[in-house]
């Protein structure tokens, strides 16, 4: 089917352009000031939209298997094709954890049958598996990912000679999740005396502390400058932290690169007052002056991706006590509508965002044909209405969990129409339930 997005609006490499887009099937076959229709063509007109390329989200947790009380792979990627996600990139901590190719295979296997957006997932390291990872083909993962912190299992990866054969023999970026465990249990100790099973939430950002995260950033950093081998570190949450990171070079010739979240750039810590366990995620929300120097530090390129971290928990699980409550949070569906909306505040604009949620997730990790709206690419488009609002509520949360830590925030553009390969998967709130995405290739 041929589909021609008229009138169009397109944010993309750096700019703003107005032009017609033909759609032919699953490509993007002509980008022109003027198409003109021949017969046969579906036309929609989206005159004071923006076309922006569909969002690649390097980090979601979508709980299959073993955690699908949480979520799946049909329920959260529904919620992100809602969201202007395309492609995403889901992570090994499930239960079996994607640790061997078996389990690799099995989740593939999975998406092609439940997905809505193309996928990918990353590969497990552990201390013990490095033989399972010799035998990966690295053109069907981005990325192999050690938990340094926060792990669940048996995922630690603690032992520094593993790590080095790790970055060494990958060729594919590894991805670190980076605190320093011994202090964040020495820290939870201390909190444990003073305030037995009563921590206040409050205590979240100094238990996983910025300590915590910087000895653990600075080690793996020296560590991949030893082996000069491709890191790129999630969810930095630290102003300090950010500033480890270079600016001074392409994205391309970069070999250490960085991401930071929707929630650090969007929470600090005033706000566990009122949201408690709703905001607790790992690595914490920290200060003001951390949201602060995480957003110079998007904006000087020394952070090269904004992602989700997308990791729904029920709302019975967020709303115990402190140390009953899991961290993370679902993020997905709303992670554009809060990035348009640091748009409209002036904080970032449209260009960068789609430099960091789709253009630089497409480079670091090279993935093809997808990230960029270019002749002879994959069809993955987004359109959003600046004129549109809406607000977060219950009904129109799509996570499997049912809740939002944007729960009552009002939303002044809104997301109409998602393409998934061509395919128009999401239209003014309505789900193709018959599309499916594609497995992603890299380079």
């Amino acid at each position: 089917m041929k589909i021609i997005l008229q009138n169009a609006n397109i944010v993309n490499e750096g700019k703003i352009s107005k032009n017609d887009l033909l759609i032919n099937d699953d490509i993007i076959e002509k980008i022109s000031n003027k198409i003109t229709p021949i017969g046969n063509e579906k036309l929609i007109d989206i005159k004071g939209c923006f076309l922006l390329p569909g969002i690649i989200d390097d980090q979601v947790h979508f709980r299959e298997p073993g955690l699908t009380h949480k979520g799946s792979i049909y329920s959260e990627s529904k919620a992100a094709v809602a969201g202007g996600i395309t492609s995403f990139f889901e992570m090994p901590n499930t239960n079996p954890q994607t640790t061997t190719i078996e389990k690799l295979n099995e989740k593939f296997e999975i998406a092609s049958k439940n997905s809505f957006a193309n996928y990918s997932f990353m590969f497990g390291g552990t201390n013990k598996n490095f033989s399972e990872i010799k035998k990966l083909n690295f053109s069907e993962i981005p990325a192999i990912k050690l938990f340094l912190g926060s792990s669940t299992g048996n995922m630690l990866v603690d032992d520094y000679k593993v790590i080095e054969d790790i970055l060494t023999f990958s060729d594919v970026p590894v991805v670190v999740h980076s605190e320093d465990e011994d202090i964040i249990n020495k820290n939870l100790k201390i909190f444990k005396e003073r305030y037995g099973d009563k921590i206040p939430f409050q205590s979240h950002s100094k238990i996983r502390s910025e300590e915590a995260c910087l000895k653990s950033t600075e080690k793996i950093i020296e560590l991949a400058k030893k082996t000069n081998s491709r890191l790129h570190v999630f969810h930095l949450s630290t102003g300090v932290e950010s500033k480890l990171f270079s600016c001074n070079k392409p994205l391309k010739d970069k070999k250490i690169t960085s991401e930071v979240c929707i929630h650090h750039l969007s929470f600090n810590d005033k706000d566990y007052e009122k949201k408690k366990g709703f905001i607790k995620w790992n690595p914490s929300v920290k200060t003001s002056e951390d949201q602060k120097q995480l957003w110079e530090s998007l904006l000087e390129d020394r952070i090269d991706v904004i992602a989700t971290d997308h990791a729904p928990h029920t709302f019975d699980e967020k709303s115990n006590n402190y140390l009953n409550c899991p961290s993370g949070g679902p993020m997905v569906q709303h992670s554009l509508s809060v990035m348009f909306e640091h748009f409209l505040n002036n904080k970032i604009s449209l260009e960068q965002i789609v430099q960091k949620m789709c253009h630089n997730p497409a480079i670091i990790f090279k993935v093809k044909n997808r990230g960029y709206i270019r002749e002879n690419y994959y069809a993955d488009l987004v359109v959003v209405d600046p004129k549109k609002s809406y607000t977060v509520n219950k009904d129109n949360i799509l996570y499997k969990c049912g809740w939002s830590p944007f729960d009552g925030t009002k939303f002044n553009s809104k997301v109409i129409y998602t393409f998934v390969n061509g395919k128009l998967v999401f239209d003014n709130g309505k789900i193709n339930e018959a599309i499916r995405g594609k497995k992603i290739s890299f380079e």
